[in-house]
């Protein structure tokens, strides 16, 4: 199974793809990061986010897409930005018809580690044993998405991804007069 680990992030969005065959056996296909132009206005980096998505979508071909969970406690403005990247990471593979599951930066942690709190050194140091990697993956946040995807494959080896699996329930149109 060809998982698509996604750290999402408006000025930087890691993408990692790894080949998953048991816990114990996955491998590193693809990872980067898809970068976007700090001085655009906002909706430009967003369209230049979702062309790259799409190119990258297209090329790795994954059968299920795993993506961080946003966590921010202090700045909300940064949060709301980083939300709307995420948006369309699950934009994207919702128009490729993905199964998209999330999970928290804890359960990463505590996938990768055991750990909850571990830190970025530790977690890139996992994944780099978890692949079979001689060196760390660069940037970190393509470390954070193959991290991701470690998580589900992790999770879906025990049978456990259901309940970190978004719904795929479908919305209708409502037409003026109808309530």
């Amino acid at each position: 199974m060809k998982i698509l680990g996604i750290d999402p992030g408006i000025g930087i969005c890691g993408f990692g793809l790894i080949e998953a065959t048991s816990r114990a056996g996955a491998k590193a296909i693809d990872y980067g990061a898809v970068t976007t132009e700090v001085d655009a206005p906002i909706p430009a980096r967003l369209k230049e986010l979702y062309d790259s998505l799409v190119q990258v979508f297209d090329e790795c071909k994954p059968d299920v897409v795993a993506v961080e969970k946003l966590f921010f406690a202090k700045n909300i403005t940064t949060g709301i930005v980083v939300a709307e990247a995420r948006g369309i990471v699950l934009l994207v593979a919702e128009q490729r018809g993905l199964p998209v599951y999330e999970y928290t930066p804890n359960q990463i942690k505590m996938s990768l580690t055991g750990y909850g709190a571990a830190n970025k050194t530790q977690i890139e140091e996992m994944v780099r044993i978890h692949l079979g990697l001689e060196v760390k993956p660069k940037p970190d946040d393509a470390a954070d998405a193959l991290a991701v995807a470690i998580t589900c494959s992790f999770l879906y080896q025990q049978g456990q991804n259901d309940e970190h699996k978004f719904s795929n329930s479908r919305g209708r149109r409502i037409n003026k007069g109808e309530k």
